[in-house]
């Protein structure tokens, strides 16, 4: 049965784990300038349909690192742009490619490009869920303080793919996420009420962040909502995760953002640029958590 990374769900908490120590091991080699190629001539389809700048980058390092290629496939120069179905295109390049990365907007086209493909599906960002960056998040956090386990996580800000995806962390890794955002942004409810006592909602980000280990936001309009930017100012103007708010965590508490950031609005440039911040280790491990991914994925 072939394997896919639609959401974090689909690789169990154990495996979850050893991916990212896996991750790790690949840092230190990869740091050290150890060659570790056991992917030549394989090929990654790389189909973006949202602008990209660290996942692209990320993922093309990481196979070629790897000792095999990645091709990038844009809407606007194949067929895929041009209304082939979706069942189609599956079924075509699954046939010619050893593995699929894809970057879109709604979350059923890459459930549906996953079940008519006979290689493995990465979501590297859809309407609904993140999770690449979930795991460079963790991987990095673990890095820093060890186990994320029975720690307490704050998302601050929008309900959205972000929030969904350490929604679904809190479950597979263990730890308890609170959640603040403005009324009217809260997250899907069933994504939220699936996590149980995980994960927690209130509308307070000084409630929320109280005591927490780790805090993560993400910008206030995501791509697809720009119309919407001034409104959202408005409404997220007390959502900004500045020194002050920072002071109501834990003192050692980690601070991190998925990028690109907007200093001034969701963050205050004192907290991305500060000493607790680790958005630039996090952005780094992007390459190496999506390298143990793909090992694991590609594993026979």
């Amino acid at each position: 049965m072939t394997k896919h990374f639609l959401t974090l769900l689909d690789i169990d908490p154990a495996n979850l784990d050893s991916l990212l120590q896996r991750a790790i091991e690949l840092k230190r080699m990869q740091h050290a300038g150890e060659r570790f190629a056991p992917f030549s001539g394989k090929v990654m389809g790389m189909i973006f349909d949202k602008s990209s700048t660290r996942t692209r980058v990320s993922f093309e390092t990481g196979m070629a690192q790897f000792g095999g290629h990645a091709i990038f496939l844009s809407p606007r120069d194949t067929q895929l742009g041009r209304g082939e179905p979706i069942e189609d295109s599956a079924r075509v390049l699954s046939r010619m490619v050893d593995i699929i990365m894809i970057r879109t907007y709604a979350h059923d086209y890459i459930e549906t490009f996953a079940r008519y493909s006979r290689v493995p599906v990465i979501n590297a960002l859809t309407d609904s869920y993140h999770p690449c960056q979930l795991l460079a998040d963790v991987q990095t956090f673990v890095e820093h303080r060890g186990s994320v386990a029975g720690k307490t996580v704050c998302w601050i800000g929008d309900g959205n793919n972000m929030c969904h995806s350490y929604i679904n962390a809190a479950r597979q890794f263990g730890f308890k996420l609170r959640i603040a955002t403005p009324v009217g942004y809260e997250p899907d409810a069933d994504i939220l009420a699936a996590a149980g006592d995980s994960a927690w909602l209130c509308h307070d980000p000084v409630e929320a962040i109280s005591g927490a280990d780790f805090v993560a936001t993400d910008v206030w309009a995501s791509m697809g909502q720009e119309e919407e930017q001034k409104e959202r100012e408005r409404k997220f103007a007390d959502f900004q995760v500045t020194a002050e708010l920072m002071s109501h965590a834990k003192e050692n508490a980690l601070f991190t953002h998925c990028l690109p950031a907007h200093r001034g609005e969701e963050v205050a440039a004192e907290v991305i640029d500060g000493p607790r911040s680790i958005v630039w280790d996090a952005a780094e491990n992007r390459l190496h958590a999506q390298k143990a991914l793909i090992e694991y994925l590609l594993a026979k």
